[in-house]
């Protein structure tokens, strides 16, 4: 039987990347899939890949009155979220001398801010027995020059993964988080530099991580379908690095 069947799940930032590879793996495991975007063109496109079985919703997790009505929407079509992949997000890198406030607030608004209250206004939807999902980054425990502001993020989305952990253990809801190395997903396209200083950066990335390559957004929906399912029903609270081994070795 598969291990999501009859199953709700929610999937922020699901429209590409490790959001999409994660609703793919969803539905073949049974579940209905509500994933969110921001951009109309990956919002169609994952339309099309999804089929009409999914739920595609333009809303921007940074926004509180869309996460509003994402909750709302869901509350009134399904009643209920079994899974919450809080995964969408975003990553800039800058030397400290180069963060503006703009682009401090940027990441916070997202990664942070967004993300509380993306799992505050879905949690009265979810039932005992459900799982929340948050995505973080290795960054937060490397030092990695640049990675200043996105690295605080994550280390704050690692820590709501404790303190919800502890708060909703006593209504039977599991949250536990998933720190990704270097993905191969279209957040590298959104940081701005030319192709060939891409390469380079992530030549330089791949030889930093013990496998010696990037992984694959696939990779990373194989944990979270783990911590959607109750494979891990006796797992809260922790972390897992995805990462090809960057973070320990």
């Amino acid at each position: 039987m598969a291990k999501l069947t009859g199953k709700i799940a929610v999937i922020t930032g699901g429209t590409t990347g490790i959001g999409l590879a994660t609703a793919q793996l969803y539905q073949q495991e049974g579940a209905t899939v509500v994933v969110t975007g921001r951009n109309p063109a990956t919002l169609a496109a994952a339309q099309a890949t999804l089929g009409p079985n999914a739920t595609v919703i333009a809303s921007d997790a940074s926004n509180l009155a869309d996460i509003e009505a994402l909750a709302a929407l869901v509350a009134e079509k399904f009643g209920r979220v079994d899974v919450l992949f809080a995964n969408a997000g975003i990553a800039q890198f800058a030397p400290v001398e180069g963060v503006s406030e703009s682009f401090y607030d940027n990441q916070f608004n997202l990664n942070v801010k967004g993300l509380f209250f993306t799992v505050q206004k879905l949690l009265p939807l979810i039932p005992q027995g459900g799982a929340v999902i948050l995505n973080a980054s290795i960054v937060s425990v490397k030092g990695m020059g640049t990675t200043s502001i996105y690295a605080a993020t994550k280390a704050a989305v690692r820590s709501f993964g404790r303190t919800f952990a502890t708060e909703l253990a006593p209504k039977g809801i599991r949250v536990n988080t998933i720190s990704p190395g270097p993905i191969a997903t279209p957040i590298y396209d959104k940081l701005g530099m030319p192709k060939e200083m891409l390469d380079q950066f992530a030549a330089g990335m791949a030889q930093s991580v013990a496998l010696k390559r990037f992984g694959q957004p696939e990779e990373i929906a194989k944990v979270a379908l783990f911590f959607g399912s109750d494979d891990s029903s006796y797992v809260t609270g922790t972390e897992l690095f995805v990462d090809g081994g960057l973070a320990e070795l």
